[in-house]
């Protein structure tokens, strides 16, 4: 059956051109400039060229390259690296088009290099205010840029969705997508152009936003529709957007209580998928805000459209259908999640599908046409559900998971079972490679829970005491922790093969015709493996770990492989543990057979001692705030104070030993320019010096294990 299912991929194939062999890149135009509808619709055509996040519209993430094969894959080498002017997580997808690789960093910078030599043509910094980094959930990232009619679109932190001349990086247009400034919305995903129109979406969920999807004018940045993904206060009336008539008419009757107040959620921060062939969008829609579903819809209603995939018209943003993979969403699981589309043969025919691994650990495959559900199996772990009807297409759910009455200890996390690191896909094995992860997550309904504007608003209770001071216990947990790279058969839905890495969050996958799959793990090595059997082929150093997915591309009859390395992101901020990087820097590395670059010698991090204040505080100061910096701190500096390094571990920190410099930067935003945002919004001095309090506390452990240790 395997061999059948790989001959029936290949027949599949044959109307791609060049699939046997070495492309040559370039088309039409010079760079970005030559890149019009035609060429994306065509993208497939050109796999010398990544002209398109997932390398064409059908978004496989397959390089139909064959140079670099599982054969001589053992003599890649550095070809070129380039140091980025940011230290914090890399998660974009380098554009490669005609000899010239678009990528972003974070604080969505933008950079264009020659795609031979790694010369940097141009960087454009948008200068965003780094006090919009508070508002971003899981890191001030970016994945990359979107190219067309010579132009380079980037979607900013703070929301603007600009346009960059592709020959000089000068803004040639800019616009603000956010419905209000003042709400923490943010963006972190790659925009996609479809028949000249920019398409967006916007992340906040956490924080307490609505969430929607918006096209703009390629030519222009005119807005030309904006669809809604849940519905707002019905006082306010209709918006007057596209999404109208669907929310009223079948989202609003699944929704109870206040739910406007909190926003809602639904934010559209990474899938948007265009299928050629139907002429649909398909969008990826996040979770509820607060999570916890009792508190946002009085436990009642699948809250539509959390957590599911929406296909609309793309030229006017109409409804067509949807179908919700986690009806009334109780923990964080979204269905943001990469969408991919393909043809595979099911009960011997032909059906399009898409394909997506969202949060939840079930593996969807999904008819495009009219989003009947075809199959759908857990991919790793679950215990919030059993397995999913497929006549309902409904997940048959555990009912103490929901964890109404008593806390309950759910797999997978709010992390997911796979986030949004990209998979991708083969025609040549018929296999999906996906970047999967076991973690466990313990929810609990929040006593007494309040709503604060423009902060984390969860709905559920999280307590201080993650991180276990014994040293044996810590060790236990983080080593129950598990990453994976699963080479998941759609149509069997089942594993072909897998590989387990000590440790989650490991990067996006890429596969190529070369029978290979490239990946990096979170521990620095960006390796090679054998499409067909996982074997391990070829490994090498980033020196930080690797969370963005690669790419592949010719230049001249020459392959080349590209991946952003920098570690960061959702994990390494709110995991408490050691911080794997040996560089402090992010940088792009470019590989091709025979290359012969060395990277700079790695230089170990020097963290401060810990620094305890000689204050006296009271148990009660202690305990309060505990339950501060768990509500807010814990997002960025660590749980339980215990940091990974990639923001400023507070235990070493030398404001902390001073109440008025403490005060200065915690309550009144002296670092405010750094990021570190004035908390005065929220909480009294007195408060504030609650938490210094604790961390104060936390701070002597450390010191106690370091002098400990320093025997």
């Amino acid at each position: 059956m395997a061999m059948k299912r790989i001959a029936v991929a290949a027949a599949l194939l044959s109307g791609s051109m060049l699939a046997a062999g070495l492309a040559v890149s370039g088309g039409p135009g010079s760079g970005a400039r030559g890149v019009d509808a035609q060429r994306l619709l065509n993208a497939r055509n050109e796999p010398g060229n990544w002209m398109t996040h997932g390398g064409s519209y059908a978004e496989q993430r397959f390089a139909d390259l064959t140079q670099i094969n599982a054969d001589n894959v053992g003599q890649l080498g550095l070809a070129w690296y380039a140091d980025l002017p940011t230290n914090r997580g890399q998660e974009a997808t380098p554009i490669v088009v005609d000899g010239t690789i678009y990528t972003t960093t974070s604080w969505s910078n933008v950079m264009a290099f020659d795609a031979v030599t790694g010369r940097l043509k141009w960087h454009y910094d948008p200068q965003v205010d780094k006090a919009r980094g508070h508002s971003a959930c899981c890191d001030v990232v970016n994945r990359g840029v979107a190219v067309w009619g010579g132009q380079v679109f980037v979607a900013a932190l703070d929301g603007r969705l600009i346009a960059l001349d592709a020959g000089t990086g000068k803004v040639k247009w800019s616009t603000q997508t956010f419905v209000d400034t003042a709400k923490p919305y943010t963006i972190t995903g790659a925009p996609r152009v479809v028949k000249g129109l920019v398409i967006i979406g916007n992340g906040g969920a956490e924080l307490g936003v609505r969430g929607y999807v918006t096209a703009y004018d390629a030519v222009t940045g005119k807005k030309k529709w904006r669809f809604f993904t849940v519905p707002g206060n019905p006082a306010n009336g209709p918006d007057g957007e596209v999404s109208d008539s669907v929310l009223a008419g079948k989202a609003a009757p699944t929704w109870f209580g206040e739910y406007w107040k909190g926003g809602g959620g639904g934010t559209a921060w990474d899938a948007i998928v265009y299928d050629q062939e139907l002429d649909q969008l398909y969008i990826g829609v996040g979770n509820g805000s607060p999570w916890n579903h009792l508190i946002r819809s009085e436990g009642k209603g699948d809250n539509l459209f959390l957590s599911s995939v929406l296909a609309l018209k793309p030229d006017t943003g109409e409804y067509l259908w949807h179908y919700q993979t986690t009806p009334g969403d109780n923990w964080d699981y979204t269905a943001t999640q990469p969408i991919m589309l393909s043809t595979l043969m099911i009960d011997g025919k032909p059906r399009k599908v898409l394909m997506q691994a969202p949060k939840n650990g079930f593996f969807y495959v999904i008819d495009r046409a009219n989003g009947q559900l075809i199959s759908a199996k857990g991919f790793a772990t679950q215990t919030w559900a059993t397995g999913v009807d497929l006549k309902t297409g409904r997940p048959i759910e555990v009912p103490e998971a929901r964890y109404r009455t008593a806390g309950a200890l759910v797999m997978p996390s709010p992390l997911g079972a796979h986030n949004w690191h990209p998979m991708s896909y083969s025609p040549r094995t018929g296999l999906v490679y996906l970047p999967a992860q076991e973690m466990p997550q313990f929810y609990e309904n929040q006593p007494g829970f309040e709503r604060r504007e423009g902060a984390w608003n969860l709905g559920i209770a999280l307590e201080p005491g993650s991180v276990p001071d014994d040293r044996a216990q810590f060790k236990a947990i983080k080593a129950a922790l598990k990453g994976k790279l699963i080479a998941w058969d759609p149509v069997a839905q089942k594993p072909a093969w897998e590989i387990t890495y000590d440790g989650p969050w490991n990067g996006g996958t890429l596969a190529t015709a070369g029978n290979l799959v490239f990946q990096g793990n979170g521990l620095g090595d960006f390796q090679a493996f054998n499409a067909s059997t996982g074997t391990k082929l070829w490994s090498f150093n980033a020196q930080t770990g690797i969370i963005a997915p690669p790419v592949s591309y010719s230049v001249k009859g020459q392959q080349y492989v590209a991946v952003m390395a920098g570690y960061g992101g959702a994990y390494p901020l709110t995991s408490g543990f050691d911080d794997p990087r040996e560089a402090r820097n992010g940088r792009l590395l470019v590989f091709k057979l025979g290359g012969k670059r060395q990277l700079p010698k790695a230089t170990q991090p020097v963290f401060a001692a810990a620094n305890p204040p000689k204050d006296a505080f009271t148990p009660a100061q202690v305990a309060e705030g505990s339950r501060i910096y768990s509500a807010n701190c814990m997002f960025c500096h660590g749980p339980d104070a215990y940091s990974s390094g990639i923001l400023p571990d507070l235990r070493r920190s030398a404001v902390l030993t001073d109440a008025d410099a403490w005060k200065a930067v915690v309550h009144d935003g002296a670092l405010k320019a750094n990021g570190m945002i004035a908390f005065s919004r929220w909480y009294t001095p007195a408060q504030v010096e609650a938490v210094r309090a604790y961390v104060g506390e936390q701070a002597r452990k450390l010191a106690a294990r370091e002098a400990e240790a320093g025997k």
